[in-house]
């Protein structure tokens, strides 16, 4: 592994490392397999992390959005693939930390253009003053991280409401999650308590994204013909619709019973009394 940058901001450690072939970013200086982007050194453009792919699952609820949200910038993967399959959309990223928009930019290539537009901002804060002015979204996508996992005030059922309230009458959005985490009932019972049925996609060990429709999921055979158009879209980022229509599903694998996540209970106290 080749370090190539450090820097401590306002928020985090922030590490920038090249190993198998890959540039990476960390927020954890002790524990960089605990990655918040990769970048293939090969071909930019291919989605290394399983997670970003199913993300783009959301073009299969809606294959036109003209309206993005991302809460979470990383490295850009995401808003710099949904700027050029949507070439007429105009696309919201926010990031609470400065720091990590300028190593986008230095080290992942991240070069938003005229049609991205960059927000240095609390996430929750800015959705709540999105909706105080009525802003609306088409697709709106969580990614969120800090060195740890998601932050509290972003995965509760209050900031999830203020959420849905961003979306369009046939808005969707788009979550990552862990599948691997404690939280996993308590945000699947929150996020139905908020959305109702969603389409729970899910890859490996660890990746877990959550796909909602604020008017209702479409069908399998709708999400297929979706798809079709898409695919060759998606073939220069490595993946497409034989990858992500098998993993949509809506069966619970959750306790249904598991204690909603709220802003007064943003994680379980009793880990061993969770449900």
């Amino acid at each position: 592994m080749n370090v190539i940058h450090t820097e401590k901001s306002q928020y985090r450690d922030i590490v920038i490392f090249e190993d198998d072939e890959q540039r990476c970013m960390s927020f954890n200086r002790h524990n960089q397999s605990a990655r918040q982007s990769s970048q293939s050194l090969d071909d930019p453009n291919q989605f290394v992390f399983s997670y970003t792919k199913l993300m783009m699952g959301a073009l299969y609820l809606n294959p036109a959005p003209r309206r993005i949200l991302i809460v979470g910038l990383g490295g850009g993967m995401l808003p710099t693939a949904l700027a050029q399959i949507l070439p007429d959309a105009a696309i919201d990223v926010v990031e609470i930390d400065p720091a990590v928009v300028r190593v986008a930019r230095r080290f992942f290539s991240f070069d938003p253009g005229q049609r991205v537009r960059i927000i240095e901002e609390d996430g929750r804060e800015f959705v709540q003053q999105a909706g105080q002015s009525r802003q609306r979204y088409d697709l709106i996508m969580l990614d969120a991280f800090d060195h740890e996992y998601i932050p509290e005030h972003l995965r509760t059922q209050e900031f999830l409401i203020e959420t849905k309230a961003l979306l369009t009458a046939d808005g969707v959005l788009a979550a990552n999650t862990f599948s691997c985490s404690h939280l996993y009932h308590h945000e699947s019972t929150t996020y139905e308590a908020v959305f109702g049925e969603f389409y729970n996609l899910r890859i490996e060990y660890r990746n877990r994204i959550i796909l909602v429709k604020l008017d209702g999921l479409p069908t399998l055979d709708v999400i297929g013909r979706n798809a079709e158009p898409l695919q060759d879209k998606l073939r220069p980022f490595g993946f497409g619709r034989e990858l992500l229509l098998p993993l949509f599903t809506t069966q619970r694998d959750w306790n249904p019973r598991a204690r909603v996540l709220t802003d007064r209970h943003p994680t379980p106290i009793w880990p061993q009394a969770a449900f």
